[in-house]
């Protein structure tokens, strides 16, 4: 049995919800319908919310003193390990 569904017409959206939510379609590649419905359902439903982390991806750089850092926390003491 398929589930029953509602159209709603939202109106007074402001503009910067509008622009967050077109940004959010445009990248996902979903239409402005899915992305609204999939806030809804994550506001309002018991599911497990997905994290978007694609705002990170390709983004880290070289960076000297932090790889000085974690290099000085990977050094064995030999007198602790005897």
């Amino acid at each position: 049995m398929a589930k029953s569904t509602r159209n709603y017409t939202i109106q007074g959206v402001p503009s910067e919800l509008d622009r967050d939510f077109c940004a959010k379609a445009k990248q996902c590649n979903q239409s402005l319908n899915r992305v609204v419905l999939d806030e809804l359902t994550g506001t309002t439903v018991d599911k497990p919310v997905k994290c978007d982390t694609s705002d990170l991806v390709a983004k880290w750089g070289s960076d000297p003193e932090f790889d000085a850092i974690i290099a000085s926390q990977r050094v064995v003491d030999p007198e602790k390990w005897r």
